[in-house]
């Protein structure tokens, strides 16, 4: 089970929060999104990278497929948030058994139209609007996931459940 973790952002290293600073607006948006969704974790701006799941994982000191990579995939056309385990890549040919139809990579003024947020920062949470989401039923084996929220530099905890109904996702086998 998932350990409740109390929700606070914390700010980026060397940032004095009372002169005006503190998180990226893309984090601190992905923060106001968890916190009216009920979440109980951090949103963490890091000093390292956290652009792939091998580089948060290295920099959290967590599995790598703790890391919960949040994907957009184009689905005949229209936006496809996957949130799939850092330890595996999405099988486009798995996916587009599942859903039917044709399954493509977004390029990255897609990612940043359907998110407001960058490739390699990509959150589960925090978009313009919702996103019909696939989540990996892979991240059920951990306790506690990471997943991005809105840079390539913040991250935050939360389990696979919470993940999902976060997401109104659907849990799926997304990848071999």
């Amino acid at each position: 089970m998932s350990r409740a973790v109390p929700f606070h952002a914390v700010p980026r290293e060397g940032v004095d929060p009372s002169a005006g600073g503190g998180l990226h607006r893309n984090a601190a948006r992905v923060h106001r999104a968890l916190t009216e969704l009920g979440v109980r974790g951090e949103v963490r701006e890091l000093a390292g990278s956290a652009r792939t799941a091998a580089d948060a994982a290295r920099t959290l000191g967590v599995d790598v497929g703790a890391i919960a990579s949040s994907l957009v995939f184009l689905h005949d056309g229209s936006p496809l948030l996957i949130v799939t385990s850092g330890s595996h890549r999405v099988d486009p040919a798995l996916v587009e058994e599942l859903l039917g139809g044709r399954l493509d990579m977004a390029d990255a003024a897609t990612v940043r139209a359907a998110t407001g947020q960058p490739i390699g920062g990509v959150g589960p949470v925090g978009h313009p609007a919702p996103l019909r989401t696939l989540v990996d039923v892979a991240l059920g084996a951990f306790d506690v996931v990471w997943a991005a929220a809105g840079t390539p530099h913040a991250v935050f905890p939360t389990s696979y459940a919470e993940l999902v109904r976060i997401t109104a996702g659907t849990p799926a086998i997304v990848g071999r």
